[in-house]
């Protein structure tokens, strides 16, 4: 199999240098061109044809996000940004994972996190070689222009209380899709468990927040889970349902305990077996595009409380992994596309 093709852009000369040297000599990747800025990368990149495109987000000239809104529309290649480890940057990379780029990893803030930044950068460029780009046939239109009618004598139907959306690798942009599709009038909660670095969670539920008719929040610790509120999971944080006299609240601690390689804090596993034990058939499970397999035991554990469980669909992932995982192991009860999921849900709710 030949090797992946790699594009890079860096107004750093001395990160170019050393990011490119590292990736075709300690990862066997082909690095076919370089480029010092958002302009200069549009140039180069339609003559070399890379299988993936690393974007630096903070340069002069012209950015990695205009850059990437240019390649999103113009020459769609999966784009993994780089982005600096700050309120400014986790900003900025939620922006691209909204606009299109397929992942992104946060810039190394000294130089020992140097090695397990490239390793990252080496997994998800492999990742995003192997990615679909279904957000270039999915276009988000204003929540005005989405919001599903829903009759209010549905309210008297109701079966479901708590949904707990799961998703890893493309799924902020799905997450918005989906999201902004739900009206305010939305009658259960909504937990979402997103895999992402620590400090990156809080600028997902504002950049969401200021997207959808739902009200869209990073919990703290004890707060409660009510109808019509989205809750983004902190990711490095234990996530637990607390059920208390006439409410549930949720419990986000801090947790020591070393995490296994390639697993996450929270895992969707562990909080949709919660959602389980404590609303049983009032729960239901959605997984979304993601790497892997974290979801699909917890799926599992939502269908045998005789709950609801729904899996994106192949066609619109943009990796076909989480899903695929549980459809195997028979935990889904409707496998739809990425556009129908928010009616089956309100259907269903």
């Amino acid at each position: 199999m030949p090797p992946v093709r790699v594009f890079l852009v860096d107004d750093s000369a001395v990160i170019r240098m050393f990011i490119a040297r590292e990736l075709r000599e300690r990862y066997g990747f082909e690095v076919v061109g370089t480029g010092v800025n958002g302009r200069d990368a549009l140039a180069k990149i339609p003559a070399v044809r890379p299988d993936v495109v690393i974007m630096d987000v903070e340069m002069p000239v012209l950015d990695g996000l205009q850059a990437l809104r240019e390649i999103v529309a113009t020459n769609p290649v999966p784009v993994v940004m780089l982005s600096a480890h700050t309120r400014a940057g986790s900003k900025a990379a939620i922006e691209a994972l909204a606009l299109g780029a397929v992942d992104f990893v946060p810039k190394p803030a000294r130089a020992s996190e140097m090695p397990a930044i490239l390793a990252e950068l080496a997994a998800k460029i492999n990742t995003a070689a192997g990615a679909s780009l279904p957000q270039t046939k999915t276009r988000v239109v204003p929540v005005t222009a989405r919001r599903p009618q829903v009759r209010p004598e549905r309210a008297v139907r109701r079966r479901i209380e708590l949904v707990v959306i799961g998703c890893s690798t493309g799924g902020p942009n799905a997450l918005q899709v989906l999201l902004t599709a739900l009206p305010a009038e939305f009658w259960a909660a909504v937990v979402v468990v997103q895999h992402m670095p620590p400090g990156f969670t809080a600028s997902l539920a504002e950049h969401l927040d200021a997207l959808c008719a739902l009200e869209v929040r990073h919990p703290a610790d004890n707060d409660p889970v009510v109808p019509g509120r989205v809750l983004i999971a902190p990711s490095g944080k234990a996530f637990r349902f607390k059920p208390g006299p006439g409410e549930v609240r949720v419990g986000v601690t801090e947790d020591p305990t070393p995490l296994a390689p390639g697993s996450f804090r929270p895992s969707v596993d562990a909080v949709m077996s919660q959602a389980a034990a404590v609303y049983g058939e009032r729960a239901m499970g959605v997984l979304l595009t993601g790497m892997g397999r974290d979801g699909a035991e917890g799926m599992k554990a939502i269908q045998m409380a005789r709950g609801y469980t729904i899996a994106q669909d192949e066609g619109s992932c943009v990796v076909y992994g989480m899903p695929r995982a549980a459809v195997e192991i028979g935990a889904v009860c409707r496998v739809l596309p990425l556009a129908e999921i928010a009616a089956e849900i309100l259907r269903q709710v």
